[in-house]
């Protein structure tokens, strides 16, 4: 469980960060490709998961700080790499002036789901959740980036090998 909500900031910062730079080290090919087949989500542009990992943070981030459920599409532009950072950081800076003014009590308070069919949430684990989602949609990009042999960055800095770790 998460004990405050500073500590709660200083992780997501961090994924943000490897989301920037897993974005950052795609190259200029990686604006216009999609997935060869699929529908909805199956075909989205590279563009298109970043804004919705933006618009899905501040998503997150409403229910956690009481202004309901309410999803709503990224209105920036995502179509070009250039975008991308700025389009994550921006909603990163959204989720963090939201946070600014909330206390840590409401890391322990429970959030109704979105569909009254499901169980409260505590507030951490909303934040997480969140987190979570974001980690799902910048795997996704790396996904991509493998299959289609451009760069991926190792998450932490270091391949396995580099640890003493031998396929």
């Amino acid at each position: 469980m998460l004990a405050s909500v500073g500590a709660f900031v200083e992780y997501f910062d961090g994924v943000n960060r490897r989301a920037i730079r897993d974005v950052g080290m795609l190259p200029a090919e990686a604006e216009n490709w999609t997935p060869p087949g699929g529908e909805g989500e199956k075909a989205w542009t590279i563009g298109q998961i970043v804004g919705h990992m933006a618009a899905s943070r501040l998503y997150f981030i409403g229910a956690y700080c009481g202004q309901g459920w309410i999803g709503r599409s990224w209105t920036g532009a995502t179509d070009t790499r250039e975008r991308w950072a700025t389009v994550l950081q921006s909603s990163a800076d959204q989720v963090r002036e939201q946070l600014a003014d909330t206390p840590d009590s409401w890391l322990s308070r429970k959030i109704d789901p979105p569909d009254r069919n499901g169980f409260a949430v505590s507030g951490w684990r909303l934040l997480m959740m969140m987190t979570e989602h974001d980690v799902h949609h910048r795997s996704q990009i790396d996904t991509y980036a493998g299959v289609m042999g451009w760069p991926v960055a190792h998450i932490f800095g270091r391949a396995a090998e580099d640890v003493g770790l031998q396929p």
